[in-house]
């Protein structure tokens, strides 16, 4: 691919992402959801005019390196310790249960076959892509209920933050087995050594940094030298420690979320994620997905997988939640609250493909579990509260 053609592919995505994005916005859905359509429309499955590239594929890495980086940067390090057991089983169910829950489904439509083999690591990475949880748009409705500084809203937000957490590790052991005679316990061991070695360097790291933030201040440096560490981390994760580069990614953001001047970094990353790194991996998820190629039976498939998505959140953290003495209702809410999916979904998703776990035909079960899960969230839990409030009034 020359010169011009690039220019010309990186002037079309960028322009159609944004357009469809902001569309999205306009009708209250996820505007990754526009950035992945537009991606739809210009390449292979309709109009054909943007073809995926090397380029292209390496500018898409850079984009979900940058969105792992401020997703670390976003964890609130301090409700992390403050979130108690409740969160943290929430949290844990959250990703086992849909975990168990999608490896069946995938098994139920293409065959079940022994641990360790081929097969069962396809089907293990499906039930790891609807492990990911986000939440960003129950907390816009939560704030809009007035709901977000409430038991449920705080166990929701922490629960979220660890569920991500934990989702990034399973990712790592999953993608770890991928290799032939790799063992799990090799797996296990180096995903650790990676993140005990995280922690003892992270303390060092995040030390010299808050001189340094404190020494200058508010300035370009320290986004500079932030994103430097995300680049350096994603390296050494995958190239020594065989664990996904977005795991150091993710990683050197929680090292730096503590910093006074993490949201200024966070602001930083997102001028440039937001103008052209964020809208290529997106429409890159249409560009690898022909809607033409799709046949009856993976469209069965997205329709079971977008229903055990759903149900997987509500059943597995809403049921916990109410062993762990929540009412109903609240309960309810707490796995409703649970059940979005977003940008980690695919990113997730994006893995498998590029590890060759997953064909691309799968990003339609994950494209449709991410629209109808951002739609009806915020419907069914306005729809709770309204009948709690109209309990409440007959109540009085």
């Amino acid at each position: 691919m020359d010169t011009l053609d690039i220019l010309k592919n990186l002037a079309i995505i960028i322009v159609s992402a944004k357009a469809f994005g902001l569309i999205a916005r306009k009708l209250k859905a996820p505007q990754v959801a526009g950035e992945i359509i537009a991606g739809l429309l210009i390449g292979p499955s309709l109009l054909n005019l943007v073809y995926e590239s090397d380029f292209l594929s390496g500018m898409a890495e850079i984009g979900v390196i940058l969105l792992m980086f401020s997703a670390g940067l976003e964890t609130n390090i301090d409700k992390l310790k403050k979130s108690g057991l409740k969160a943290i089983v929430l949290a844990v169910v959250g990703v086992m249960v849909p975990l168990v829950f999608g490896t069946i489904l995938y098994m139920c439509f293409y065959g079940f076959s022994a641990p360790g083999t081929t097969k069962f690591i396809k089907a293990l990475f499906i039930g790891t892509i609807l492990t990911a949880t986000s939440v960003s748009i129950t907390v816009q409705v939560l704030k809009e209920l007035g709901k977000i500084s409430t038991e449920v809203g705080t166990t929701i937000m922490s629960a979220a933050i660890i569920d991500d957490v934990i989702g990034i590790v399973v990712l790592t052991a999953v993608i770890g087995l991928k290799n032939p005679g790799t063992s799990l316990v090799l797996v296990c061991l180096k995903t650790v050594a990676f993140f005990v070695l995280s922690l003892i360097a992270g303390i060092v790291i995040f030390k010299v940094m808050q001189l340094l933030d404190k020494r200058w201040p508010h300035t370009r440096r320290i986004p500079i030298m932030g994103m430097a560490l995300a680049f350096i981390l994603a390296y050494v994760a995958e190239k020594y420690f065989g664990v996904a580069d977005i795991t150091g990614a993710y990683v050197a953001g929680i090292i730096l979320s503590s910093l006074d001047d993490s949201e200024y970094i966070d602001r930083k990353m997102d001028i440039s994620s937001y103008m052209i790194f964020g809208p290529i991996f997106f429409a890159s998820v249409g560009l690898q997905t022909n809607l033409r190629t799709i046949d009856i039976s993976i469209l069965a498939f997205s329709v079971a997988f977008v229903l055990v998505g759903l149900l997987g959140k509500v059943i597995g953290c809403g049921l916990f939640a109410r062993i762990l003495k929540y009412n109903f209702s609240d309960s309810l809410k707490i796995g409703v609250g649970m059940m979005t999916r977003g940008e980690v979904a695919l990113i997730v998703a994006q893995r498998g493909l590029k590890a060759g776990i997953v064909e691309s035909k799968y990003f339609t079960s994950v494209i449709l579990l991410i629209i109808i899960s951002s739609i009806l969230t915020p419907v069914i839990l306005k729809g709770i509260y309204a009948s709690d409030d109209r309990k409440s009034k007959v109540a009085a």
